[in-house]
């Protein structure tokens, strides 16, 4: 069975077993730290936004491309607001899952790196990713054989499907969704609403 089908029936497996009734999680819950988290910013910043998204998801790609970087500069660069980056699995969910794995193979100093080059990739998906996702793991230190070696690790995948059931426990069915002070938005969000959102977290 090939690398690619092996992830999806891996991941489609997981999905289904975390699927079905899903307890409502308290805002507090989720917004604790959880294993695997990936943040940015001061860990005393007083408002945490956490982004649930999907690195196979177009509208997580045209967040990260045109409102992320304004956000960041303005709130986390700042110490304003702690950003957490979730993961989650949205068709082809193999493709995401690959993407989210390169990455932490890469390293802590290189996730939001590779996160950000596999985005930015998705208008070449048409041709042969493997090529794509090759090109950027040897821009971040990876050789062929070390992605090879990250994309069938049996952990990696546990990881990968571990992340996805908490998503899904914590209610989120769709990419992008935030929270933004414990308060849930789904779908993309303009700097304009994120300022918003950020601003009537203050004041709780």
């Amino acid at each position: 069975m090939s690398t690619r089908r092996r992830l999806l029936s891996l991941i489609l497996s997981a999905s289904l077993a975390a699927g079905g009734a899903v307890a409502a999680t308290p805002a507090s819950t989720k917004l604790a730290p959880q294993p695997g988290d990936m943040s940015l910013g001061s860990p005393k910043a007083k408002i945490q936004v956490v982004e649930y998204a999907s690195l196979s998801c177009p509208h997580c790609a045209r967040f990260n491309a045109d409102v992320f970087p304004a956000f960041k500069a303005k709130y986390v660069d700042t110490g304003k607001v702690r950003y957490t980056l979730r993961e989650m699995l949205t068709p082809p969910a193999e493709v995401a899952a690959a993407g989210f794995m390169l990455a932490r193979c890469a390293g802590p100093s290189k996730y939001f790196k590779v996160v950000d080059a596999v985005f930015r990739s998705q208008s070449k998906w048409d041709g042969d990713i493997k090529s794509v996702f090759l090109g950027i793991a040897k821009d971040n230190g990876l050789t062929e054989a070390q992605v090879d070696a990250c994309l069938t690790d049996q952990e990696n995948v546990k990881g990968v499907n571990a992340r996805l059931k908490a998503a899904i426990d914590a209610g989120v069915s769709s990419t992008p969704t935030f929270f933004v002070g414990g308060v849930k938005y789904e779908g993309e969000l303009s700097l304009e609403k994120l300022d918003a959102a950020i601003a009537a977290a203050k004041k709780k």
